[in-house]
């Protein structure tokens, strides 16, 4: 398990040899999603497993579909179970969203905050924590549009919590994104989350598409309104292992690694 304090970065293929090559204590752990990379071999595979046993590993899935209205994948659970016991990975989380119906959709879509949608994910949760053999964290998610309400967001990530009795990998980031575009106080709404059940953090940078439109892109640098709700965070809920995402228009890694520095240093600042 990544210490408390800690920074971490995804492991993405384009960053496999920056990764491979980095001095050692340049991030302390990396993530991956496990739907990527199960299955491969050969050299990919290789530089999976070398890094996995010399650096702790989360892992963060794209493709479970929890909120969805197909049957979870249950074979593909198990293959991850398997995975996650291959690289003694601690700390798996997945999205509050849904990616599938009679096939993937390549989208995480947003869930319906109303009773019902939290019985039924809450459901499919456990049953997804009884096959893997473990708890997991489900990330809340950015959305452009609710499908139906009849409760708000952090009733909806509340009850979920409580009724599946899982975790939530908090994403900082998709707070402040949905807060913008939604119109609610972003500092609010992380003082409504359960201290207790925050497993992890993610921070990621988003497109500036207007002064109410934000895109949650992880295609850009972090935004200094998000380095200072993480901050908030970090005060109102405690330090926690935090990762920062890139998933594209990648930098040379010691920019990364500038980042990564802004994460150990508001961590440093929230325990002193």
């Amino acid at each position: 398990m990544p210490a408390q304090t800690s920074a971490g970065l995804g492991l993405r293929r384009s960053l496999l040899d920056a990764l491979q090559a980095a001095p050692a204590g340049a991030f302390d752990f990396l993530e991956c999603a496990p739907d990527n990379w199960i299955g491969v071999g050969g050299s990919l595979g290789e530089a999976l497993s070398a890094l996995s046993q010399r650096h702790p590993l989360s892992c963060h899935g794209l493709s479970l579909s929890l909120g969805g209205p197909a049957p979870l994948d249950v074979e593909f659970l198990a293959r991850t179970r398997r995975f996650l016991d291959q690289h003694q990975v601690a700390l798996y989380s997945e999205h509050l969203s849904w990616c599938t119906d009679d096939g993937h959709l390549y989208e995480l879509l947003p869930l319906p905050f109303t009773a019902e949608a939290v019985q039924h994910v809450a459901a499919r949760i456990r049953q997804a924590q009884d096959i893997l053999g473990r708890r997991i964290a489900v990330e809340n998610a950015s959305y452009y549009a609710v499908p139906a309400a009849d409760m708000d967001e952090a009733d909806f990530i509340n009850a979920v919590l409580d009724e599946a009795d899982c975790d939530l990998l908090l994403d900082v980031n998709n707070v402040y994104v949905n807060a913008v575009n939604h119109g609610y106080d972003a500092r609010a709404f992380l003082a409504r989350l359960p201290s207790q059940r925050i497993a992890s953090y993610h921070v990621a940078g988003h497109h500036d598409e207007a002064e109410d439109l934000k895109i949650d892109t992880h295609g850009m640098p972090v935004k200094g309104d998000v380095w200072a709700l993480l901050a908030d965070a970090y005060t109102m809920h405690g330090v926690r292992p935090t990762l920062l995402e890139r998933d594209f228009n990648f930098p040379p890694l010691p920019e990364l690694l500038e980042e990564l520095t802004r994460i150990r240093q508001l961590q440093q600042a929230a325990h002193g």
